[in-house]
């Protein structure tokens, strides 16, 4: 598998899940540029890193600029959401429980 092959989406983001192992999931997200304002609220902490492309991201109110190789901890049962995306824009996200 290579992360780097994908299609990008027409609308809203791609979802897959890389590794599921003990308390951790590794999910590849790709981002089209049509977004829904989707708000969540997980029960786990998790660690945003973006591969390709760019995001702005609402994290408990605050915003945050996301470019290439930058990376974000979101704390579990924190309120998040994707305000904006580049078209293509490439995730990974882990997930730990």
């Amino acid at each position: 598998m290579n992360l780097y092959h994908f299609d990008i989406p027409e609308k809203l983001e791609s979802f897959e899940t890389l590794l599921a192992y003990k308390n951790i999931k590794i999910v590849r997200i790709v981002s089209s540029d049509q977004l829904e304002e989707r708000l969540y609220i997980q029960e786990e902490d998790e660690w945003v890193v973006l591969l390709e492309g760019e995001a702005l991201l609402e994290v408990d109110g605050r915003n945050h600029s996301l470019k290439k190789g930058d990376s974000l901890f979101i704390p579990a049962k924190t309120s998040h959401r994707v305000l904006s995306a580049k078209k293509g824009t490439l995730w990974l996200a882990i997930h730990i429980f």
